[in-house]
C-alpha cells in the first residue's frame, strides 16, 4: 500500500492534467525557456570569447557556418526524441507505469546508437559539408576543427537531450534546467581556460562545449538512474524494444524531418549569405545570437504545449487540451511582442558583446530591424505544430511546413537572390514562408484536424 501511495503522489506531483492552465504552463515554460537559454549559451560563449579573443574569421567559423551544420544533425535527433517524449508523456498520464519504464529504456539506449552514426559521419564528412556550403578558405580551417570535435562529444549531446526529453515528459522541467546551468558554466570556465589563458583558439572553444555537454548528460543520468519512480534507469536493462521503438520513430520522425528540412533552407540560405563577405558572415552570426532569444522563447512554447497536450490527451481530457492550446498561443502573442520592441530598440548594445567592428555592427543592425517586426507571423506553426504533436498528429503538420516553410524559402533564394543579391532580398525569405506556412496551420488546425473539431471524439486506447 505504501508504494502504490508513492506512486500515486509522484503522478500527482509532475501531472499537469489538473490545476489553472496559464499557471501550470508558465511553471513549465520558465525551466524549459532558462534551459534552452542555457543550452544556447554553449555555442553564443564559444562565439563571443572567440571573436574577442581570436577575430572575425573565428567568429565566422564557429558561429554561421558550423552552427547550422551542428543544427541540421542536432535539430534531427531533437525531432526524433519528441516521439518518445509524447509516447512517454502519453503512458505517464495514463499511469501505464511498465510501459513508461520500457519507453525510457528504448529511448536511451535509441540515443546511443544515434549518436554513435552521427559522429562516424559528422567527422568524416565535416569538410565536405563545409565545401559544399561555399564556406571561404580564411575560415575553412577554423570550422573543420570546430565540426570534428564536436562531433567527437555528439553522443552525450544526445544522451542529455533524449533523458531531459524523459523528464519533461513527466512533467520535471526543473532538473534539465539545472543540469544545464551546471553544463554553462563549465563551458564558460573552460572558454576562458582553453581559449584565453592557453590560446588554443577554436579548438579550444570545441573542447569547452563537449566537456561542458558531458557534464550535463552524466546529471541527467543519475538522476534516471537513482530515481524511484517509473521512469527509473536500469543501465543493464538497456535495449531497444522494436515497438517502442517503432512507435518513437512513427511520431519523431516528422519531427525529425521537418528539423532536417529548416536546416537544409538555411543552409541554403547560409551558402548565399556566405557569398557577400567575411564582413557579412560575422554580422549574420552574431544577429542569430541575438534573433535565438526568439527561438528559445518558441521552443519553450513549443515544448510545453507539446507535453500538455500529450499528458491531458493520456488522461482523457481533451476539451483541457483546446483550452491549453488557445491560453497557449495568447501567451506566445504577447510574450513576441515585447521581445520584440525590446530587441529592435535596444539590439544594438548585444550586438557590441560579439564584435567592435563598425562595419558587422551596421550589417548586423540592418538583419535585425528587418527580421525582428517578422516573428509575429512565425508563431503558429510553433503551437499548432507541438499541440498535433502531442496527439500523435505529425505527418500532415510535416509536410504543411516542408512545404510552406522549407521548399517555398529554397524556391525564393533559387530565383529572386540571383536577380537581386542583397542580404534583404535572402532575408524575405522568411516572413514570405512563415506567413503562407502559418495561414496553411490555420486552415488545417481549425477545419480538418482532431483538435479543431467543435465536437469532440471520445478518448479510446488508441485516441480519441
Amino acid at each position: 500500500m505504501r508504494g502504490q501511495k508513492n506512486a500515486a503522489n509522484a503522478v500527482n506531483r509532475h501531472s499537469i492534467t489538473e490545476g489553472v492552465i496559464w499557471q501550470q504552463l508558465l511553471l513549465f515554460f520558465f525551466p524549459i525557456l532558462f534551459g534552452t537559454f542555457f543550452q544556447q549559451l554553449y555555442n553564443t560563449v564559444d562565439a563571443v570569447v572567440v571573436g574577442q579573443f581570436v577575430g572575425t574569421e573565428a567568429l565566422a567559423a564557429v558561429g554561421g557556418t558550423t552552427g547550422t551544420l551542428v543544427n541540421l544533425f542536432v535539430g534531427f535527433f531533437t525531432g526524433l526524441a519528441s516521439g518518445a517524449t509524447v509516447t512517454i508523456s502519453q503512458y505517464f498520464g495514463a499511469k501505464q507505469d511498465d510501459m513508461v519504464s520500457q519507453a525510457v529504456h528504448t529511448a536511451i539506449a535509441f540515443s546511443i546508437a544515434v549518436g554513435a552514426v552521427m559522429m562516424a559521419v559528422g567527422l568524416v564528412g565535416a569538410p565536405f559539408a563545409l565545401r559544399a556550403m561555399g564556406t571561404p578558405e580564411s575560415v575553412m580551417n577554423y570550422a573543420t576543427t570546430y565540426l570534428r570535435i564536436y562531433f567527437i562529444g555528439i553522443i552525450p549531446n544526445l544522451i542529455y537531450n533524449m533523458g531531459a526529453g524523459i523528464l519533461r515528459a513527466i512533467g520535471d522541467s526543473r532538473r534539465p534546467l539545472l543540469f544545464l546551468i551546471a553544463g554553462c558554466f563549465t563551458n564558460i570556465v573552460l572558454d576562458l581556460l582553453f581559449v584565453v589563458q592557453f590560446g588554443m583558439e577554436v579548438a579550444g572553444a570545441a573542447w569547452a562545449t563537449i566537456i561542458s555537454q558531458a557534464v550535463s548528460a552524466i546529471l541527467v543520468i543519475l538522476v534516471l538512474t537513482r530515481t524511484s519512480e517509473s521512469y527509473k534507469l536500469h543501465l543493464k536493462k538497456l535495449r531497444m524494444d522494436k515497438v517502442l521503438v517503432r512507435r518513437i520513430v512513427e511520431i519523431g520522425l516528422p519531427a525529425g524531418l521537418q528539423s532536417v528540412m529548416y536546416n537544409i533552407s538555411n543552409i541554403i540560405i547560409q551558402s548565399s549569405v556566405n557569398t557577400l563577405g567575411t564582413t557579412t558572415i560575422a554580422a549574420y552570426t552574431a544577429y542569430s545570437k541575438i534573433d535565438s532569444l526568439f527561438w528559445m522563447i518558441m521552443s519553450a512554447f513549443g515544448i510545453s504545449i507539446t507535453t500538455f497536450v500529450g499528458q491531458n490527451y493520456g488522461a482523457n481530457k481533451p476539451k483541457r487540451v483546446k483550452r491549453g492550446v488557445n491560453v497557449c498561443l495568447g501567451m506566445s502573442f504577447i510574450t513576441t511582442i515585447i521581445l520584440s520592441l525590446i530587441l529592435y530598440f535596444f539590439g544594438v548594445y548585444i550586438f557590441r558583446l560579439f564584435s567592435s567592428d563598425p562595419a558587422v555592427i551596421e550589417n548586423g543592425l540592418e538583419i535585425l530591424h528587418f527580421m525582428v517586426p517578422m516573428f509575429l507571423t512565425y508563431i503558429l506553426i510553433e503551437i499548432y505544430s507541438g499541440s498535433l504533436r502531442g496527439i500523435g498528429d505529425c505527418w500532415i503538420p510535416m509536410l504543411l511546413t516542408c512545404l510552406g516553410v522549407c521548399v517555398l524559402r529554397v524556391a525564393w533564394v533559387m530565383i529572386a537572390v540571383p536577380i537581386h543579391r542583397t542580404m534583404i532580398t535572402i532575408l524575405a525569405s522568411y516572413p514570405l514562408s512563415w506567413t503562407t506556412t502559418s495561414i496553411a496551420f490555420f486552415i488545417y488546425y481549425h477545419f480538418f484536424s482532431r483538435l479543431g473539431r467543435k465536437r469532440i471524439p471520445v478518448n479510446t486506447d488508441a485516441g480519441w
